[in-house]
């Protein structure tokens, strides 16, 4: 290249060329050879010699491979210093500009022009896109429709692409309707922008209809909807899109298999993932494809098989921060947390995603405090939180039932700037985790005042505050919660109505348990499943309708489960049934014959009746069955230190203090009409009022 480049060089300085067209081969040379800006600067000399050195033409052409070459204060010299400037000239410079992501000076040029043409608009337009400036994208994009300027498939393209950051589905349907009217309606290209604006705005019922309405297809069009699939869901939609595409003898890429099995790690479909996992073996080409390596690392770890995730990771020649945050994440979700830690430790460079994945391994894990640990960490290194770091903050407070953590939680949540409203990046799951921390901890006014303040509100939201009133005695607020969600067009699901259901169980509310259970499948389109069976077998059997529970029960449309025969034997224990407590029971020894709660509210059933041999049997047979009652624990924090109660614990030492305050409170309570119920044998091995001072070190003990 360089002989040839030095040889046309006498070229130019040859005074009888026709043109200057020879320079512009040159300078085509360069381009398409990657040549270094050196060369081209070299060639640059010989026009200013030349006698073509003052020629618009050649001064076009020497702007636009200086600006693709990334030699941009040379193209801006270049433009600068010409005597006389065109169109061409203009869109050249402008091209430069955008290009290198100098959108501001873009602006300024673009500002300057005498005059505009579609090719100007279009740099604009993607270049503000490109740059993941959307709205100022999409801005230059109405008002270059404004001015009557033909708008092009680059045009469209730009836009949707601006569209589809900003989640501005309603403008993105504007321009599908325009696209709707152009010559460009059945463009595949067009097709697969349209796609993908709708995909990542969250529309999958019409990506799949651009795609149906598409009469010719390429591997982008087919890749886009495997993704619109992957990404919102159901994952395994994507899986019934990739064998319609082999049907249609579309050859997969690398961005197909790296969609397919990140739908395989979200079903956790172990074998398809590893038939996924074959095809790119036997693509050489693709076996090195880093984002495809990250995807099968994360496809594994997801799927519990550590060691291959491990394996893969190992072979990957040039790892990345995913690659490592991947491998993190999987040692962390399979409770390696050392080696999940070790690794982190050992990253030469971290973002917030890293940390996220370490900080949800302990707090999925239940090492709460350490979670909390890693968050003050987080600060302290400067790092900047996400909803997500707030996310798994927030569970670890609720884990802890921990008010004060919480609290501060909130602090730092309201510090960042937090809304609680939709978006490119959504932050309603903060306020959801917040709404759940706080009715956990018991603080249910606080939660209802977070729900009240949300800007926006999802399916998740509601379901927090109603769930958390129910489980905190607040039944009938919760229901009326619920009327309030389907006021506002909210639809609810299978989580909704177990609480529901929960808040008519703890209410008492029987008649409007029947009313809603009834209204699953007729109105609400939801299919009735274990839990809410159970919810209603617990609502009948505290209000001692045993005999309608057990009709329930026989006519389940799926086997009922021990928690739902519990809910049950529950009831039978409250009403004194204990005909159909045995029977129950029976059931209950079949399903988890080590379940030792299942024996002692049979035997305390008997000792109700004076069935003591009764009681002696069914003790006898939970010796002979290995079966061992767990015991009993409580909790209290004092000065930010817990102290935990456990049965038959001598390990306390202020134990003379704490049983002369019981007995001093078991004396108050008889003299308001406490009577310990001496057949609730439960209540007997775990603390009855009534023993002596060796039996109450026997059955009440607190350790630190």
């Amino acid at each position: 290249m360089a002989k040839y480049v030095l040889g046309k060089q006498h070229i130019a300085n040859d005074l009888h060329l026709l043109n200057s067209s020879p320079l512009a081969n040159l300078l085509d040379l360069c381009l398409k050879s990657k040549s270094s800006t050196k060369q081209t600067q070299q060639i640059h000399a010989r026009i200013i010699k030349s006698r073509f050195h003052s020629e618009t033409f050649i001064l076009n052409r020497l702007i636009d491979v200086y600006g693709k070459s990334g030699s941009v204060d040379d193209a801006y010299k270049v433009f600068d210093q010409m005597p006389e400037r065109n169109i061409f000239s203009w869109n050249a410079v402008l091209s430069t500009l955008t290009n290198a992501g100098l959108l501001d000076e873009a602006n300024k040029v673009f500002d300057q022009m005498p005059v505009t043409d579609q090719c100007s608009w279009n740099s604009m337009v993607s270049g503000f896109a490109q740059h993941d400036r959307f709205d100022e994208s999409v801005e230059f994009f109405v008002h270059m429709h404004s001015q009557d300027f033909v708008l092009n498939q680059y045009s469209y393209g730009s836009a949707l692409s601006s569209c589809a950051g900003l989640r501005n589905i309603k403008m993105g349907t504007q321009i599908h309707a325009s696209i709707h009217k152009s010559p460009y309606e059945r463009n595949v290209y067009m097709g697969s922008a349209l796609i993908d604006m709708y995909s990542k705005c969250g529309s999958v019922d019409s990506a799949q209809k651009v795609f149906d309405s598409m009469t010719s297809r390429n591997v982008v069009s087919w890749n886009s909807l495997i993704t619109c699939y992957e990404q919102n869901g159901p994952p395994s939609e994507a899986l019934h899109v990739f064998t319609n595409m082999m049907n249609s003898k579309i050859q997969p890429d690398e961005v197909t298999l790296a969609s397919l099995i990140s739908a395989c790690a979200t079903l956790a479909n172990l074998n398809l993932g590893r038939e996924i996992h074959n095809q790119v073996i036997k693509s050489n080409k693709l076996t090195k494809d880093l984002v495809i390596c990250n995807t099968l690392v994360d496809m594994y770890a997801k799927c519990g098989r550590i060691s291959e995730a491990r394996w893969i990771f190992d072979t990957i020649p040039s790892k990345n921060i995913i690659s490592e945050t991947s491998i993190v994440s999987g040692y962390a979700k399979s409770a390696n947390l050392e080696t999940a830690r070790s690794m982190f430790v050992s990253m030469a460079d971290r973002n917030i995603v890293s940390w996220n994945a370490l900080i949800a391994g302990y707090t999925q894990n239940g090492d709460n405090e350490t979670a909390l640990g890693l968050f003050l960490q987080l600060k302290q290194e400067g790092v900047f939180p996400t909803h997500y770091t707030f996310g798994n903050l927030l569970s670890a407070c609720a884990n802890l039932a921990d008010l004060r953590l919480g609290q501060q939680s909130h602090t730092h949540v309201l510090k960042h700037g937090f809304k609680f409203e939709s978006g490119p990046e959504s932050d309603i799951f903060v306020g959801n985790s917040l709404i759940d921390m706080y009715v956990k901890c018991g603080s249910v006014e606080d939660g209802k005042r977070v729900f009240r303040k949300m800007v926006h509100k999802d399916w998740v939201s509601w379901n927090a505050i109603i769930i958390g009133l129910a489980q905190n005695g607040y039944g009938s607020e919760a229901l009326e919660f619920f009327k309030e969600m389907l006021e506002s067009g909210e639809k609810p699901d299978h989580v909704t109505m177990i609480g529901v259901l929960s808040a008519c169980s703890h209410g008492g509310l029987v008649d409007a348990g029947r009313g809603y259970f009834n209204k699953m499948r007729s109105e609400y389109g939801i299919e009735p499943m274990t839990d809410h069976y159970a919810c209603m077998v617990d609502l009948l059997g505290r209000a001692g309708f045993l005999d309608e529970a057990k009709n329930l029960i026989d006519t389940m449309r799926v086997p009922p489960d021990a928690v739902v025969w519990a809910a049950l034997l529950g009831g039978c224990k409250v009403h004194g049934n204990i005909e159909l407590g045995k029977e129950v029971a029976e059931k209950l020894m079949e399903i988890d014959g080590k379940n030792s709660g299942v024996y002692v509210l049979l035997s305390n059933m008997y000792a109700e009746r004076g069935n003591w041999g009764d009681v002696k049997r069914v003790r006898k047979v939970m010796k002979e069955k290995g079966v061992v009652k767990q015991p009993g624990c409580s909790w209290i924090e004092v000065e930010g230190k817990f102290h935990v109660f456990m049965v038959k614990d001598r390990r306390q030492i202020r134990k003379k203090q704490i049983y002369f305050v019981l007995r001093g409170l078991t004396d108050v309570m008889k003299l308001f009409g406490y009577v310990p119920d001496v057949y609730d044998l439960e209540a007997n091995e775990e603390g009855c009022l009534e023993l002596n001072e060796s039996q109450e070190l026997d059955n009440f003990q607190m350790i630190d």
